[in-house]
């Protein structure tokens, strides 16, 4: 499946203050989650509604609702959950589990020290969250053990990917769909995305 990159007027805009190097902390943490809420409702297009009967004060009329219980969001730690209020703002009552992974920066494979999932994540469809999608190697594990866990169906939601990591992610899992704000360039010799944001974790947390 092909990689979904939203083109929107108001979305580039919120990525150019993104990739601003003087773009403040909370402005930046801000701006993850506005451009977090945007992804999920792109990647909801598909969303299967069940018929329901409501009132409203007018009168009882036939409708549809989302059963929110059929989802799990699941944020690559640490950076991962930068996005998730954005997110669990389109779907509240979504379960939530994490995967932690930091990068070895030697061999630039990640390094899993966490993982926890709800029950029944089996039953449910996985969007899984990361910022930034680089080499791509965070994202393959992570579906990996989501898979051996028993999870059929997922999504790959992140603001900025890189070409090589798309390109990964889809030999590696062609079941899942990404869908990104951004297609970058290339990455560089340290596998940073380029022109990229910088390191999101630490862009979030404010810890550089």
């Amino acid at each position: 499946m092909k990689a979904i990159e939203l083109k929107h007027p108001i979305i580039e805009h919120k990525l150019a203050i993104l990739r601003d190097k003087n773009t403040g902390t909370k402005e930046f943490r801000e701006l993850i989650g506005e451009i977090a809420t945007f992804l999920c409702y792109e990647a909801m297009r598909d969303a299967k509604l069940e018929k329901c009967e409501i009132e409203t004060p007018i009168q009882s009329i036939k409708t549809a609702k989302l059963n929110e219980n059929n989802y799990t969001f699941v944020p690559i730690l640490r950076a991962g959950t930068g996005m998730l209020d954005g997110i669990i703002k389109v779907i509240p009552n979504a379960k939530i589990g994490h995967i932690g992974m930091y990068r070895n920066e030697t061999t630039f494979e990640p390094v899993n020290y966490y993982f926890k999932v709800p029950k029944d994540t089996e039953n449910r469809e996985v969007i899984i969250i990361d910022p930034m999608l680089a080499t791509g190697g965070s994202a393959v594990d992570a579906i990996e053990h989501l898979k051996n866990k028993g999870a059929k169906k997922f999504k790959f939601l992140c603001i900025i990917a890189a070409p090589e990591g798309i390109k990964r992610l889809e030999e590696a899992h062609p079941d899942v769909q990404i869908y990104c704000a951004h297609i970058d360039e290339y990455l560089n010799e340290n596998k940073y995305i380029v022109p990229g944001l910088g390191d999101a974790g630490d862009r979030i947390f404010g810890t550089k």
